[in-house]
């Protein structure tokens, strides 16, 4: 049995990091604002740090 597809579909579902994923530093992603927006599918979404540290995605 061939595993490798298996193996892909996991990766590309995965709800936890795999080795493969690509990483970005959040103050690269959200700048010296602190906030950014990101645009999926025709919507735009607020992805921001609070005060506190903790990053909250919104739409």
């Amino acid at each position: 049995m061939d595993n490798t597809a298996t193996a892909e579909k996991t990766k590309d579902n995965a709800p936890y990091p795999v080795a493969t994923d690509r990483k970005i530093c959040s103050r690269v992603l959200l700048g010296p604002e602190g906030r950014v927006v990101i645009e999926h599918d025709g919507q735009r979404y607020l992805l921001r740090q609070t005060h506190a540290g903790k990053l909250i995605l919104t739409k």
